[in-house]
């Protein structure tokens, strides 16, 4: 019984499963709004995006975390600002612009040998880097996008289902998709230290995509992706202190061995159920 409870004698481990569970819920709560508009890739793109604004920071000798909420929140109103021209799809203004963003990370790191931070950690988390600071950007980031979901739920909803229809009707869309992509970008930044450049998709995606498959009410599946992504923070994170693997991946492979039971376990009903979501 005390090998179970060895870990919680770490302070850094104690602030990683906190940062985890609230993370894995931040995610569940926005991914549900990726997934339902078919937005995956813009999550992966914006976790490219600042991870070059994290390591230009880190370059000039400034807070990663400052840089990467600049680069994250200017790429989205340049996502924003060029796909709504219509020339260019959102999918193509995504691509053109967070893969820029990363290819000068990338370019950084290559012209100095001996980069001061190690881009690892960025890339795939590092449960060894979360301090008190980032429980408190973490906790704060969810509390707040936790309150605009329940300030702009219906505009959020009605442009999620039907955003042809919000825009005919008057609802200023273009606000809403802002914040909507504010929302998206302060969750990435927020959960890049835990989870990793290359796993913040996954765990957007993945809470969401099982609540999708156990229920068709769209408040019950906002709600089971919150409780869904935290509890995959929680065991992911507790299971990569004995597997001894990146904290990510853990939460990552954790979701998805949640998915794939759910998967098997509902089999036809599920997949009907991916077509049927209403607002109930």
């Amino acid at each position: 019984m005390s090998e179970l409870l060895d870990p919680f004698q770490q302070e850094f481990f104690r602030n990683g499963l906190l940062v985890a569970t609230v993370a894995g819920a931040l995610c569940g709560l926005v991914g549900v709004y990726v997934v339902l508009r078919g937005m995956s890739y813009i999550g992966h793109g914006l976790s490219h995006a600042v991870f070059g604004g994290a390591v230009t920071a880190a370059a000039v000798g400034v807070n990663e975390l400052v840089g990467a909420a600049v680069w994250g929140l200017v790429s989205v109103l340049l996502i924003n600002g060029v796909a709504r021209r219509r020339a260019i799809g959102g999918d193509a203004a995504i691509g053109v612009v967070t893969t820029a963003a990363f290819a000068v990370g990338v370019a950084i790191i290559s012209t100095k040998p001996r980069f001061a931070k190690n881009p690892e950690a960025l890339l795939f988390g590092n449960v060894l880097g979360v301090t008190g600071t980032d429980v408190a950007v973490i906790v704060a980031v969810a509390l707040a996008s936790a309150l605009a979901v329940f300030l702009a739920y219906r505009p959020l909803l009605f442009v999620t289902f039907d955003p042809e229809v919000a825009e005919t009707s008057g609802l200023a869309t273009g606000r809403v998709e802002v914040l909507f992509s504010l929302l998206l970008a302060l969750s990435v930044i927020a959960t890049i230290r835990v989870l990793g450049v290359t796993l913040i998709a996954a765990t957007l995606v993945l809470p969401a995509a099982v609540a999708r498959m156990l229920t068709n009410s769209f408040s019950r599946m906002l709600f089971l992706s919150v409780a869904i992504g935290a509890v995959c923070g929680l065991v992911g994170m507790y299971a990569s202190w004995y597997a001894d693997v990146a904290s990510g991946a853990s939460i990552v492979l954790t979701g998805a061995g949640l998915f794939a039971l759910v998967f098997a376990l509902t089999g036809a009903r599920s997949r009907r159920r991916l077509g049927t979501t209403h607002v109930g």
